[in-house]
């Protein structure tokens, strides 16, 4: 039997009906953890959950309504008998210059990217801490990192990201309870599709080329897994995965 480091504890994913959320998920089961899966789409959902390899259970919900994304957290924590880590992972990109944005998208990613985010953790960290302690990892993303034109509010969301996990790094280790960003580079995922701008596909697809092997969502599930299994008293504050062709 393959060793099941995670056995015993519980852990809530955001944004795991594709790319990283999902193979964090799967890579969480494999390890032992029963897992809540939470994201909009149902069917994709269900999907994930019958390739998980122990407990799971599939919420459909809006991160980004406080009382759903309240809702599934406490429910994960019902439903499992508990909660030892949570998964921030959902996330939009959508690029473009400032002038002439569509101030839409904007909002959407500002719920998607922090709002979300910060009231996943709001009801999740004293759940966690009550459960005996654990993990909180935020997903960012290499542009949390460096700015570059034609991402300037990805870029405002993401280095939010980060400046509010160190924080509450500080905050949280007086209860157990570790935080870990991680900032993954260039991931092939549906998150470039989220772009329907064609100069901004364009822009993608050039970076995609100059780079040449770009990164699956499973490394970054991967990393993922490795930072919540380390000792309890080990933290990986931040983990920047790039592929290994990526300047930038």
């Amino acid at each position: 039997m393959a060793e099941q480091p995670l056995a015993g504890r519980v852990a809530a994913i955001t944004g795991a009906s594709s790319g990283i959320g999902e193979a964090t998920a799967l890579a969480l089961s494999r390890a032992g953890a029963a897992v809540a899966l939470g994201a909009r789409r149902r069917e994709r959902l269900d999907e994930v959950a019958a390739k998980a390899e122990g407990p799971c259970s599939v919420h459909e919900v809006d991160l980004t309504d406080e009382d759903e994304a309240r809702g599934f957290i406490e429910a994960a924590h019902r439903e499992h008998g508990g909660l030892n880590v949570l998964i921030n992972n959902a996330g939009l990109m959508l690029l473009g210059p400032v002038d002439g944005a569509d101030t839409t998208e904007w909002r959407r990613m500002l719920e998607v990217n922090l709002w979300a985010l910060l009231v996943c953790t709001h009801a999740a960290l004293p759940l966690i801490a009550r459960s005996g302690g654990g993990d909180i990892v935020n997903v960012s993303s290499v542009a949390g990192r460096r700015a570059d034109a034609g991402g300037a509010v990805y870029n405002m969301t993401k280095f939010g990201v980060h400046g509010f996990s160190e924080a509450l790094r500080q905050e949280a280790l007086h209860q157990g309870v570790r935080v870990t960003t991680v900032a993954p580079g260039f991931v092939e995922t549906e998150l470039q599709g989220h772009n329907v701008n064609p100069v901004v596909r364009q822009a993608i697809e050039r970076t995609r080329d100059q780079i040449g092997e770009v990164l699956k969502a499973q490394d970054i599930a991967d990393a993922i897994l490795y930072a919540v299994t380390r000792p309890a008293y080990v933290c990986l504050n931040e983990l920047l995965v790039r592929p290994t062709a990526q300047a930038r």
